[in-house]
Parts: C-alpha cells; sequence; structure tokens
C-alpha cells in the first residue's frame, strides 16, 4: 500500500467514525488534498515496543515508517524523544480536525500556532489563512529549523521562530486566532496579551483535553469551555516527576482498600473532573484480554496506588509512600458526584492578568474547587 493509499484509508476511517467537524469543510480538505501528512514527518519516526521507544527509520522499513504516519484517527507519530520520553509528535487527526475546528478559523485572519514541531499542524492553518497570515513558534531550534524548510518546500508562507511558546511572538501581535498543540496547566497571560478582543485561543489543558477561551473586548480576560479531549504532551520543560513503576520501586508496599469499584475510573469525564481537582495525581486505567481492570496512581514525588480488579467484581489494592492517593482520588470522585457529575462540556475557563479559575455551568457559578487532601 503506497502514502496516497494509506491516507485515503485514514481518511475514510475519519468517515466512517464520523470524526471530521461538519462546520469546517475546510479541515477535511487540507489534510486530504492541500497538506499531505507523510510531507512534515521526519524520516525516523519512533515506536513503543512495550519497554522503550525504538527507532523507525524511513529508509531501513518504508512500510512500518509509513503506517506510523497514517495510522488510525486516534494515534499519533512520536518524531522526537529526550530522556527517554516523546517530546514531539505529529498529533493524532483526529484531535488535529477537532481543535482546527475550535479555532473557527477564517481566511485572512492573523494566526500564532505556539509548538510548531515538524509543521504540519501550521500548514494546515495557512491552507486556510493564506500565505504570510501565520506565525509559528517551536522551543527546539532543530525542530524549528527542520519545520521552516518542510514549510517553505511547500509554498505556504508561514514565518517560524525558534523561542519560547508560553512568550508567544509579540513582534507579531495582534492575532486574530492563537492555537497551541502542547498542554500547559497555568495560561501564560501573554497568550490573552497578544490576542485581540474577540480573538479566539485554543489550546491543551492538563493533558486531557482542549479550550477554547474568546477574549474579552477590554482584553483584560478571557472565556471559554471544553471542546473534546485527548491526551497532548506538557510544554518543554515541564517537571513531568518520576513515573509510576519507579515511585513502585522506591516506595515500599502495603495493602489499601478500594472504597468503592474502581471501574468507573475509566470513565473520560470523571478522569477530566479528577484532573480538575487534584491536578498532581496522574491516573491511568487498563483493561487486559482476561476483563482484569487495572488502576494506577503517582503524585510524580513518592507516593503511588495500584488496584486490580477481576472479571467477578472483586478488588486488590496496595499504595505506597506518605500519601493515601486511594483515598483522594475518592474524595474527587465524591466532589464530582455532589456536584450532578457534570461532563467535561460543563467545564469552562475564565483567565485574568491575576491567574485562572475552572468552573461548572456558567462563569459566575463559581470555581470548581478540590477537597482538601485528608490528613491520615
Amino acid at each position: 500500500m503506497n502514502l496516497d493509499d494509506r491516507r485515503l484509508a485514514l481518511t475514510e476511517a475519519m468517515d466512517t467514525q464520523g470524526l471530521w467537524p461538519a462546520d469546517s469543510e475546510w479541515v477535511r480538505r487540507a489534510i486530504l488534498e492541500t497538506v499531505p501528512r507523510h510531507q512534515f514527518a521526519p524520516d525516523r519516526l519512533w515506536r513503543w515496543d512495550g519497554t522503550s521507544y525504538g527507532p523507525v527509520d524511513r529508509a531501513a522499513d518504508p512500510e512500518r515508517w509509513a503506517d506510523l504516519v497514517y495510522a488510525r484517527p486516534y494515534d499519533s507519530a512520536v518524531t522526537q524523544v529526550l530522556d527517554g520520553l516523546p517530546s514531539s509528535s505529529l498529533s493524532c487527526v483526529s484531535v488535529v480536525a477537532d481543535m482546527l475546528d475550535s479555532l473557527v478559523l477564517e481566511p485572512g485572519h492573523r494566526v500564532l500556532e505556539v509548538g510548531a514541531g515538524a509543521g504540519w499542524n501550521a500548514g494546515l492553518l495557512a491552507a486556510r489563512a493564506g500565505a504570510g497570515r501565520v506565525t509559528a513558534v517551536e522551543v527546539d531550534e532543530s525542530l524549528a529549523a527542520a519545520a521552516r524548510e518542510r514549510l517553505d518546500a511547500a509554498g505556504l508562507g508561514v514565518a517560524v521562530h525558534s523561542g519560547d511558546g508560553n512568550a508567544g511572538w509579540p513582534a507579531a501581535a495582534p492575532y486574530d486566532r492563537l492555537i497551541a498543540t502542547y498542554a500547559v496547566d497555568e495560561v501564560p497571560w501573554a497568550w490573552i496579551e497578544q490576542t485581540r478582543p474577540g480573538g479566539r485561543i485554543v489550546f491543551p489543558w492538563g493533558r486531557l483535553g482542549h479550550f477554547a477561551l474568546t477574549v474579552a473586548d477590554d482584553g483584560k480576560s478571557a472565556t471559554g469551555w471544553v471542546q473534546g479531549l485527548g491526551m497532548f504532551m506538557p510544554s518543554r520543560g515541564t517537571d513531568q516527576g518520576r513515573q509510576h513503576h519507579t515511585i513502585r520501586d522506591t516506595a515500599a508496599a502495603r495493602e489499601a482498600t478500594a472504597e468503592r469499584d474502581p471501574r468507573p475510573l475509566a470513565d473520560p469525564t470523571l478522569l477530566f473532573a479528577l484532573r480538575v481537582s487534584h491536578p498532581d495525581i496522574r491516573i491511568t486505567t487498563d483493561t487486559d484480554t482476561g476483563q482484569q481492570f487495572t488502576v494506577e496512581l503517582h503524585d510524580g514525588v513518592g507516593s503511588w496506588a495500584t488496584t486490580t480488579t477481576s472479571s467477578t467484581g472483586t478488588t486488590t489494592a496496595h499504595e505506597g509512600g506518605p500519601r493515601h492517593l486511594l483515598t483522594e482520588v475518592e474524595a474527587g470522585r465524591r466532589h464530582w458526584e455532589e456536584r450532578g457529575s457534570p461532563t467535561f462540556w460543563d467545564f469552562g475557563m475564565t483567565v485574568t492578568p491575576e491567574g485562572q479559575h475552572i468552573w461548572i455551568g456558567e462563569a459566575e457559578a463559581g470555581v470548581y474547587v478540590a477537597p482538601l487532601p485528608l490528613q491520615l
């Protein structure tokens, strides 16, 4: 199967699953016809083999390389690995399409993209906004240079700069639209400052979903709602903390109790609510072929917990470290339930120069606050 066939197969999979945005037909055209994904993929990609990331080179294994470029709608292609962890990727097509739809981009808009990566997303933006209308910033100088080369070769007229995306690019401000391709926990005020009143800002937050904010008429705040879910890499330099297996190796295990069935933790809405209420706790879930459900929790520092639930509903639990993460997560789960189990569509955010707050329902309803960790 050649690259065009793979591109068509991915496009058809998006069609079948209803993933193309109905209100932004230009997104489908740009991805399918104007800005081919493979033209922005480096010759070396990275594939997880179950224990680590290994290189897949186009020259040595063109079929596997092409499979990674044009995988399933929800699969990204890792383009860079640093210290054993992915640090840049071609984002999965479904999320790219969803975020571009959320941006409400029109021809002639001036756009800032932070996190240029391989340059593909900037190319899609330029296909809609027009040549000379898109500015992209990338913190990694080598990635910025490669993205600039690809975009120039495609004749898309994107200005690519090397710099800290969190600082934006004030030299070309103000922008009608701003989009980030990496996740932040705190929205940089520079993004609001550099976007005109009425302008729109789309960014991944908390590595679990993306928001779209509109800048107020006076430019002194930006407000909006969650637009969709998806996993995102954090901004470069973010301390991701130690991983679950590392913490588990250094913090002795003790038996613990799961107060309730952990299986509802697979609900992405509940996971999002817990990310809001307990931002320092990382939660992963998995169901194996035998229908055994596992939850792993860690705080990136020195505490961890694991629950295993059999197909019959029996749960065993263990934890280690100074914190009781299962108890904290249970408090967050009850906090969410007591507020009517809001969906992620109910969560909104307001950003001001003093900081950000997340709320449910309406901005005036108040902040969605975390229950305090229990002192045990």
